[in-house]
Formats: C-alpha cells, sequence, structure tokens
C-alpha cells in the first residue's frame, strides 16, 4: 500500500512570548488540530491510496468499443468508407450513452452497442461477417457481467441475426457458459431468436477476401495464408455504469477461409471477453489463437487484481509484451473500476472509440 506523505517548512505555531488571552489560546489550538487533520495520512484500510483518489471523480458511466484489428491504414480507406466506419461507431456511442441515461445497466448497453455494430457491413461481426472455407457464416459471441460473474457464450452458430443475443440467452437461459455448433443452433431456435436468409450476410468485399485467400492458399499447395487482412476481425464493448457494475461483450465471425469447426478467442470468458467489478471489463480483437493461449483477458485482470499494477499498465504489458513474444496480434478495449480506459494494440489499426459520462468523446482507426 501506498501512503501520502506532506513535506512542510517548520512552522512556529506558538509564540515565544505568553499568551494574553485566552481567545488567542484557543485559536491556535484549533490551527494546530486542523492542521495535524489535514497531514494525516491514508487509513491502513484503504487498498492503494492513488486508486481511491481516482475513483472520487470516476465519471458516472463509460463506453469503449471496438470494430476489430488489423492492417487498418488510411491509405486503404477512401474517404466515404472512413466517414461511414466513424458514424457507426459514433452512432453507437450514442445508443450506449442512452441506455445508460435512462438509467439501464451496463449489461443492457453492451447488447444494444454490440447488436448496432454487428447489424453493419463494416465489422467482422453479424452481417460483416467473413466467409468460412465452405462459403458460409460461423458466427460467435460472448458476454460477461462482471457484478455476478455470470457469463454465456455461443460458437459457430449459423442464420442468427445477432449473435450476442444469442450469447445472454445462454448466459440467462441454460445452466451452461458455452454452447457450439449444431447444438447451439438448437437452443437459440428454441429461444426464438431472430434468423435471416444466408444471403442477408453476404458482402461483395467478404466474398472477394474468400476468393482472393483461396486462390493464394491453391498457389501455396495448401499453405495457410499468413496474412493478417484475412486473418481476423471482431467488434466488442466494454461498459462501466452508474451502478459501478462493469460488464463486456464480443461478437465476430471469425477468420476468413475458416475450416472445421474453427472457434476462435471472441466466445472464451477470459481470452477474448471478460468483466470483473474488482478490476476492469474486456473485449479483445485480433489473431485468436493466440489470446486463448495466454489468456489474455484474464491476465490483465489478474494483473490488477493480485499485482497492484493499473488498467494501462496492466493492458499495456500484455499487448505490447507477451503477445508480441509470442507472435500473437491483434489489441484490447476496456474500462476498469474507476473509469479508466485503456485501448492499446500491436496492428497497424484499431477500430476503436470510447465515450465519458463526462462528455470526453475519442474515436479512432490508425496508429496515432
Amino acid at each position: 500500500m501506498n501512503l501520502i506523505t506532506f513535506r512542510t517548512k517548520k512552522l512556529n505555531i506558538f509564540p515565544s512570548k505568553p499568551f494574553n488571552s485566552l481567545k488567542m489560546k484557543n485559536s491556535l489550538i484549533l490551527f494546530t488540530l486542523l492542521f495535524l487533520c489535514a497531514c494525516s495520512p491514508i487509513s491502513e484500510g484503504d487498498k492503494d491510496a492513488k486508486s481511491n483518489l481516482e475513483s472520487s471523480v470516476r465519471p458516472d458511466y463509460v463506453i469503449v468499443l471496438h470494430g476489430g484489428a488489423g492492417t487498418i491504414v488510411k491509405e486503404n480507406l477512401t474517404p466515404e468508407l472512413e466517414k461511414s466506419i466513424t458514424k457507426t461507431m459514433n452512432d453507437a456511442l450514442e445508443i450506449g450513452k442512452f441506455v445508460l441515461d435512462s438509467n439501464g445497466t451496463a449489461m443492457d448497453a453492451i447488447q444494444k452497442v454490440i447488436m448496432h455494430l454487428e447489424n453493419s457491413p463494416h465489422f467482422n461481426a453479424g452481417k460483416g461477417a467473413v466467409f468460412t472455407h465452405d462459403g458460409e457464416h460461423e458466427l460467435d459471441a460472448s458476454i460477461m457481467d462482471g457484478k455476478t460473474m455470470d457469463a454465456g457464450a455461443v460458437g459457430g452458430i449459423k442464420g442468427f441475426k445477432n449473435p450476442i443475443l444469442a450469447a445472454k440467452a445462454v448466459m440467462d437461459n441454460s445452466p451452461h457458459v458455452m454452447l457450439s455448433g449444431t447444438g447451439a443452433n438448437t437452443f437459440c431456435k428454441e429461444q426464438g431468436l431472430e434468423m435471416v436468409d444466408k444471403e442477408y450476410f453476404y458482402t461483395e468485399r467478404r466474398w472477394k477476401s474468400l476468393q482472393s485467400v483461396l486462390e493464394k492458399e491453391k498457389n501455396k499447395m495448401g499453405a495457410i495464408l499468413e496474412n493478417q487482412d484475412y486473418k481476423y476481425g471482431t467488434v466488442g464493448c466494454a461498459v462501466l455504469d452508474k451502478h459501478g457494475n462493469l460488464a463486456a461483450g464480443t461478437s465476430t465471425g471469425g477468420m476468413t477461409n475458416k475450416r472445421w469447426g474453427r472457434i476462435g478467442d471472441a466466445p472464451i470468458i477470459g481470452a477474448g471477453t471478460y468483466a470483473n467489478n474488482n478490476t476492469c471489463a474486456i473485449s479483445a480483437t485480433g489473431h485468436g489463437e493466440y489470446f486463448i493461449r495466454y489468456a489474455v483477458a484474464h491476465d490483465i485482470s489478474a494483473r490488477m487484481e493480485h499485482g497492484g499494477v493499473s488498467f494501462n499498465e496492466a493492458s499495456k504489458a500484455v499487448v505490447n509484451n507477451v503477445l508480441v513474444d509470442a507472435g500473437g496480434s491483434g489489441g484490447i478495449i476496456g474500462v476498469d473500476k474507476d473509469g479508466n480506459v485503456a485501448m492499446p494494440f500491436n496492428t497497424k489499426g484499431m477500430y476503436r472509440a470510447y465515450l465519458k459520462s463526462t462528455g470526453e468523446r475519442y474515436i479512432g482507426m490508425f496508429k496515432d
């Protein structure tokens, strides 16, 4: 524990001459008591002096989101596309803001924000999901409540418009944390979740990406393409609400050209999604296999809870050191229990944004 100490000049509180009146004595005694109270260190009951001071000015709420990481550079985006992506992220922030201004919970905001991102063709989730090797769409999602530590996730579901709602249904209406494949699809149908035709998920850009990968794969005699333009993309959100509760969620179409029912980190609690009221809420994006191997989201939380480091320090250490050393690429977005935001990434860019109840707002795409 860090204690706050004070350095003061030597003060001549008591005069050398005798007191001339009771009034002067009382004034000096009062001054001395006030001075001693002001200079007292923070009590031993406080876990961390710095954190406690920061929490006293914590925003009422914070919304942080991402739309994936990878080779996101300005020259690859037309001005019109950049403007449209920016608007989509800003609209998502506004949706979350409306929910929280209406006294909604972090869990409510997570669902609404991610649904908006899933409904956009710009991101690899929901409508904009990438194609599998067989030309289909297999969708993954997860959500976690930092107050109760409850969580729900789905892997490889097909035909459902908003996978984040499927993850929430697993959390609320099943005894399990994660469902996948055929069983998950059956469960989602039983829950009455909205289904759409296969054509709903078709986007020309994603189809061309698959054809490009297949052609390069053929030329390389079946070698897996190691190009992060095609490898991944995700959407996610982390929220701190007015009640001091944290939540996080992630949704993705996975990896272009994925096969054999591959599932990445997005639906894995502790890898791509994690929320704990004692520490932070996180959603990750990147090469999922590495985020799974190194339990990235949970590692950041554990470093805070057991190592006493700040959210910013913990997230940078994991993303820029642990992942980089292992050969993994990507990033995370999140918020801690005191309203501090972290958005580190080790790729060329990451679609990211946040909004605080104080009015502070940020939207970024490229490496600043």
